[in-house]
């Protein structure tokens, strides 16, 4: 037991991590970055015990892979003891790149590079430190590697990244109807011309993690507060990069004001080493201490809106389900400008138009493979008897106007 460090997992129990180049990785700093960054953004503004870290997910996304290994190898699937810990590896940093807040930061601080690529180049750096070790780990996170169910186990429809988040974030929203049942699917697994099936009896399991999945996004990860409270976040970020490209001084931490001074994207962060390194001390910790001195800015939209994210006052929100139109938008604006003080022109920071879309079902992301007794192979919406297809194919579009609140 000297060999291995044991962590006590409120979702999964104790979560053991040998030692080596996996315990390595997880005392890495790029990687306890993500104890400072939370996995929800910020959801906790509805739940308030969605708090917990990218960290613990990707903790709980180890374990689970090291469950799925266990059990394919239990059942026949050759997979090398350097392959095994390759895939645990890519899979403890497959989350690595992601900026404060999560998502809700990709197109404001940084545009045209994803959480992924970013994430690919924080592996490279941690990669160096550990003298090449993590070659193979890359090159399965990539889809290089020869053993595509392997790339499959770390992102594809089953991978060990979705099935941890979806139980992790109905255990610590409380929204127990997000509840899968992550081991009877990992139990299920098995490889069938080097894709990932399940097993015919899993099938159950799977009909609940889709229409899950579906349901977690609309009253989690898309609820309508969260989006508003979002929306006040990006805006007052677009506000303070503005102030500081019109010359004004604005407060914030070495790394932050490295963004929002610079216009960053891809080629940015390619031709520009110092990137990475401020990116990797950049969390959630620099934006709450900003917001703290912006509250006090002479600027009334960057105070404004700093004041609406330390308050929780969140923007007013309608949801929609045609599109909005010209006349309410002007109306909103004039409103905005008229009560608080400020241009037309510029009350556009003090609300947010969006289009969300989520399909229920889709044939090509969805599409998961039924294995049954005598080898035949069925897709899911082939297979179940429950899924309306049909049905949960329809697309659903929604239109998020958010306004900031007077009243």
């Amino acid at each position: 037991m000297n060999d291995v460090k044991i962590i006590n997992d409120p979702v999964f129990g104790f979560i053991k991590i040998p030692k080596g180049i996996l315990y390595g990785i997880v005392e890495h700093p790029l990687f306890q970055r993500l104890n400072r960054i939370h996995q929800l953004g910020l959801a906790s503004v509805v739940y308030p015990g969605a708090r917990h870290t990218r960290f613990q997910h990707s903790l709980g996304a180890f374990h689970l892979m090291s469950e799925a290994i266990l059990n394919l190898q239990q059942k026949g699937i050759f997979i090398f003891e350097s392959e095994a810990e390759a895939v645990q590896a890519a899979i403890l940093m497959h989350d690595i790149g992601h900026g404060p807040f999560s998502h809700v930061l990709e197109n404001t601080l940084i545009h045209g590079i994803s959480h992924e690529e970013i994430s690919l180049l924080m592996m490279e750096e941690i990669n160096r430190s550990l003298n090449g070790q993590l070659n193979l780990a890359i090159s399965i996170f990539k889809g290089d590697y020869p053993k595509n169910f392997l790339h499959q186990l770390i992102s594809s429809q089953l991978d060990m990244d979705r099935l941890d988040y979806l139980r992790r974030d109905s255990f610590y929203t409380g929204v127990t109807e997000g509840n899968i049942g992550s081991a009877r699917i990992i139990k299920m697994l098995n490889v069938v011309n080097d894709s990932l099936v399940v097993e015919q009896k899993g099938i159950y399991s799977l009909e609940n993690y889709l229409t899950t999945r579906r349901l977690m996004y609309w009253q989690v990860y898309l609820h309508r507060t969260c989006v508003a409270y979002e929306k006040v976040l990006v805006n007052m970020l677009t506000r303070a990069k503005d102030l500081i490209r019109m010359g004004q001084d604005v407060f914030a931490s070495p790394a932050l004001h490295y963004f929002l001074s610079n216009d960053i994207d891809a080629e940015w962060f390619a031709t520009h080493p110092e990137t990475l390194t401020n990116y990797g001390e950049l969390d959630d910790s620099d934006i709450w201490s900003a917001m703290k001195a912006w509250k006090h800015h002479d600027d009334k939209i960057l105070s404004t809106l700093a004041t609406d994210m330390l308050d929780r006052k969140i923007f007013k929100v309608e949801v929609h389900e045609e599109p909005v139109s010209q006349e309410r938008i002007d109306e909103l604006q004039e409103n905005i400008a008229r009560k608080l003080g400020i241009e037309k022109s510029d009350a556009h920071y003090l609300m947010s138009l969006n289009t969300i879309q989520k399909d229920m079902y889709n044939v090509d992301d969805d599409s998961i493979a039924i294995l049954y007794k005598n080898g035949e192979i069925k897709d899911i919406s082939e297979a179940s008897e429950l899924l309306n297809v049909q049905l949960l194919s329809k697309k659903i579009r929604k239109y998020y106007l958010c306004y900031q609140r007077f009243e």
